[in-house]
Protein backbone atom coordinates (compact mmCIF):
# COMPACT_ATOMS: atom_id res chain seq x y z
CA UNK A 1 0.00 0.00 0.00
CA UNK A 2 1.20 3.18 -0.94
CA UNK A 3 1.40 6.40 0.89
CA UNK A 4 -0.98 6.48 3.90
CA UNK A 5 -3.25 3.63 2.35
CA UNK A 6 -4.35 1.30 4.28
CA UNK A 7 -6.81 -2.16 3.84
CA UNK A 8 -7.78 -4.12 6.29
CA UNK A 9 -10.00 -7.56 5.20
CA UNK A 10 -12.06 -9.26 7.98
CA UNK A 11 -15.50 -10.01 7.00
CA UNK A 12 -16.17 -7.01 5.13
CA UNK A 13 -13.11 -4.97 3.76
CA UNK A 14 -12.17 -1.50 4.67
CA UNK A 15 -10.26 1.12 2.95
CA UNK A 16 -8.00 4.01 4.71
CA UNK A 17 -7.37 6.85 1.61
CA UNK A 18 -6.92 4.71 -1.17
CA UNK A 19 -4.15 5.88 -3.38
CA UNK A 20 -2.15 4.42 -6.08
CA UNK A 21 -3.83 1.23 -5.80
CA UNK A 22 -2.85 -1.54 -8.67
CA UNK A 23 -5.61 -3.48 -10.83
CA UNK A 24 -9.09 -3.27 -10.23
CA UNK A 25 -10.35 -5.03 -7.69
CA UNK A 26 -14.18 -3.45 -6.93
CA UNK A 27 -13.75 -5.34 -3.68
CA UNK A 28 -14.26 -2.30 -0.92
CA UNK A 29 -17.00 -2.56 1.53
CA UNK A 30 -16.36 0.56 3.32
CA UNK A 31 -14.36 3.16 1.99
CA UNK A 32 -13.22 5.90 4.55
CA UNK A 33 -11.55 9.46 3.93
CA UNK A 34 -10.06 11.74 6.00
CA UNK A 35 -9.46 14.83 3.29
CA UNK A 36 -9.82 16.21 0.57
CA UNK A 37 -5.75 16.32 -0.67
CA UNK A 38 -5.00 14.45 -3.65
CA UNK A 39 -2.98 11.55 -2.33
CA UNK A 40 -5.99 10.85 0.36
CA UNK A 41 -9.32 11.62 -1.84
CA UNK A 42 -8.15 10.09 -5.80
CA UNK A 43 -11.19 9.75 -7.37
CA UNK A 44 -9.29 7.65 -9.63
CA UNK A 45 -8.05 4.84 -7.24
CA UNK A 46 -11.47 5.07 -6.04
CA UNK A 47 -13.30 3.94 -8.99
CA UNK A 48 -10.71 0.92 -8.94
CA UNK A 49 -12.44 -0.51 -5.60
CA UNK A 50 -16.22 0.55 -5.58
CA UNK A 51 -18.95 -1.21 -6.27
CA UNK A 52 -22.46 0.24 -6.13
CA UNK A 53 -23.02 -1.47 -2.87
CA UNK A 54 -19.70 0.20 -1.45
CA UNK A 55 -20.08 3.01 1.80
CA UNK A 56 -17.65 5.88 1.97
CA UNK A 57 -17.16 8.11 5.07
CA UNK A 58 -15.87 11.36 4.96
CA UNK A 59 -15.62 14.92 6.25
CA UNK A 60 -18.23 17.13 4.89
CA UNK A 61 -15.90 18.64 2.63
CA UNK A 62 -14.64 15.45 1.49
CA UNK A 63 -17.61 14.17 1.08
CA UNK A 64 -19.18 17.16 -1.25
CA UNK A 65 -16.44 15.90 -3.38
CA UNK A 66 -17.27 12.33 -3.54
CA UNK A 67 -21.04 13.17 -4.12
CA UNK A 68 -19.92 15.57 -6.97
CA UNK A 69 -17.99 12.23 -8.76
CA UNK A 70 -20.78 10.48 -8.91
CA UNK A 71 -20.36 8.37 -5.98
CA UNK A 72 -23.52 7.53 -3.82
CA UNK A 73 -23.49 6.31 0.08
CA UNK A 74 -21.98 8.64 1.02
CA UNK A 75 -21.64 9.45 4.90
CA UNK A 76 -20.41 13.14 5.98
CA UNK A 77 -18.64 12.97 9.51
CA UNK A 78 -17.36 15.88 11.82
CA UNK A 79 -14.73 15.70 13.85
CA UNK A 80 -15.36 14.15 17.51
CA UNK A 81 -18.38 12.09 16.97
CA UNK A 82 -19.53 8.50 17.21
CA UNK A 83 -21.51 6.85 13.97
CA UNK A 84 -22.56 3.26 12.63
CA UNK A 85 -22.56 2.70 9.21
CA UNK A 86 -23.15 -0.79 7.55
CA UNK A 87 -23.00 -1.88 11.10
CA UNK A 88 -19.86 -0.67 11.40
CA UNK A 89 -19.35 1.28 14.12
CA UNK A 90 -16.79 4.20 14.61
CA UNK A 91 -15.90 7.58 15.77
CA UNK A 92 -13.81 11.04 14.84
CA UNK A 93 -11.00 12.11 15.87
CA UNK A 94 -9.61 15.48 14.76
CA UNK A 95 -6.95 15.79 12.28
CA UNK A 96 -4.98 19.14 11.84
CA UNK A 97 -1.25 20.55 11.86
CA UNK A 98 -0.16 22.73 14.71
CA UNK A 99 1.84 25.71 13.26
CA UNK A 100 1.59 24.46 9.49
CA UNK A 101 -0.98 25.63 7.09
CA UNK A 102 -1.36 22.41 5.10
CA UNK A 103 -4.13 20.58 7.91
CA UNK A 104 -5.98 23.66 9.28
CA UNK A 105 -8.10 22.79 11.86
CA UNK A 106 -11.22 24.39 11.01
CA UNK A 107 -11.42 22.46 7.90
CA UNK A 108 -12.78 19.87 10.09
CA UNK A 109 -10.51 16.87 8.62
CA UNK A 110 -10.66 13.39 10.70
CA UNK A 111 -9.28 10.59 11.71
CA UNK A 112 -11.01 7.21 12.52
CA UNK A 113 -11.66 4.63 15.26
CA UNK A 114 -13.14 1.78 13.62
CA UNK A 115 -13.88 -1.24 15.63
CA UNK A 116 -13.32 -4.23 13.73
CA UNK A 117 -14.27 -7.93 15.63
CA UNK A 118 -14.13 -6.43 18.55
CA UNK A 119 -10.81 -4.45 18.08
CA UNK A 120 -10.56 -0.67 18.09
CA UNK A 121 -8.12 0.58 15.13
CA UNK A 122 -6.59 4.46 14.89
CA UNK A 123 -6.17 5.25 11.19
CA UNK A 124 -5.15 9.16 11.98
CA UNK A 125 -4.86 10.58 8.84
CA UNK A 126 -2.24 13.72 7.78
CA UNK A 127 -2.02 15.27 11.61
CA UNK A 128 0.35 16.23 13.62
CA UNK A 129 0.51 14.97 17.58
CA UNK A 130 -2.42 16.86 18.87
CA UNK A 131 -4.14 17.01 22.35
CA UNK A 132 -6.68 15.18 21.58
CA UNK A 133 -4.26 12.09 21.14
CA UNK A 134 -4.70 11.88 24.77
CA UNK A 135 -8.13 10.56 24.54
CA UNK A 136 -7.72 8.13 21.73
CA UNK A 137 -8.17 4.56 23.17
CA UNK A 138 -7.18 1.96 20.48
CA UNK A 139 -5.91 -1.37 19.85
CA UNK A 140 -3.77 -0.88 16.75
CA UNK A 141 -2.40 2.63 15.45
CA UNK A 142 -1.69 3.99 11.95
CA UNK A 143 0.47 7.15 12.51
CA UNK A 144 2.24 9.47 9.75
CA UNK A 145 5.93 9.61 10.31
CA UNK A 146 7.38 11.66 7.73
CA UNK A 147 7.30 15.04 8.27
CA UNK A 148 6.52 18.27 6.48
CA UNK A 149 2.91 17.57 6.18
CA UNK A 150 2.42 15.69 9.17
CA UNK A 151 4.13 14.81 12.84
CA UNK A 152 7.72 13.45 12.19
CA UNK A 153 8.81 9.91 13.08
CA UNK A 154 10.28 11.02 16.90
CA UNK A 155 6.91 12.68 17.29
CA UNK A 156 4.72 9.62 16.01
CA UNK A 157 6.69 7.40 18.33
CA UNK A 158 5.77 10.04 21.03
CA UNK A 159 1.65 9.81 20.16
CA UNK A 160 2.02 6.16 20.25
CA UNK A 161 3.51 6.07 23.62
CA UNK A 162 0.50 8.48 24.68
CA UNK A 163 -1.88 5.98 23.47
CA UNK A 164 -0.57 3.09 24.38
CA UNK A 165 -1.47 0.40 21.98
CA UNK A 166 -0.74 -2.97 21.60
CA UNK A 167 -0.08 -2.59 17.68
CA UNK A 168 1.82 0.61 16.01
CA UNK A 169 2.05 0.55 12.45
CA UNK A 170 4.12 4.00 10.63
CA UNK A 171 2.30 5.02 7.37
CA UNK A 172 2.81 8.59 5.05
CA UNK A 173 6.15 8.76 4.56
CA UNK A 174 8.83 6.95 2.12
CA UNK A 175 6.67 8.18 -0.99
CA UNK A 176 5.06 11.75 -1.12
CA UNK A 177 6.94 12.97 2.17
CA UNK A 178 9.67 11.22 4.18
CA UNK A 179 11.88 8.76 3.61
CA UNK A 180 12.09 4.87 3.94
CA UNK A 181 14.40 5.04 7.18
CA UNK A 182 11.49 7.13 8.89
CA UNK A 183 9.47 3.86 9.68
CA UNK A 184 12.54 2.31 11.52
CA UNK A 185 12.87 5.39 13.61
CA UNK A 186 9.41 5.30 14.51
CA UNK A 187 9.69 2.05 16.02
CA UNK A 188 13.16 2.29 17.83
CA UNK A 189 11.09 5.09 19.79
CA UNK A 190 8.14 3.26 21.08
CA UNK A 191 8.44 1.72 24.18
CA UNK A 192 9.04 -1.79 25.19
CA UNK A 193 5.38 -3.08 25.19
CA UNK A 194 3.96 -1.99 21.84
CA UNK A 195 4.44 -4.13 18.76
CA UNK A 196 5.66 -2.09 16.18
CA UNK A 197 5.09 -3.04 12.42
CA UNK A 198 6.50 -2.19 9.15
CA UNK A 199 4.22 -2.48 5.90
CA UNK A 200 5.42 -4.15 2.91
Amino acid sequence: MKNATIRIQRDKVFYFDPFKIEGDPKDADLIFVTHDHFDHLSVEDIRKLAREDTAFIAPESSAAMLADAGFGNVTAVKPSESYEVGGVKFSTVPMYNVGKKFHEKDRNWVGYIVNIDGADYYFAGDTDLIPEMEDVRADVVFLPVGGTYTMDADEAARAANIIKPAVAVPMHYGDVAGTAEDGETFIRGLDKQIKGVLLK
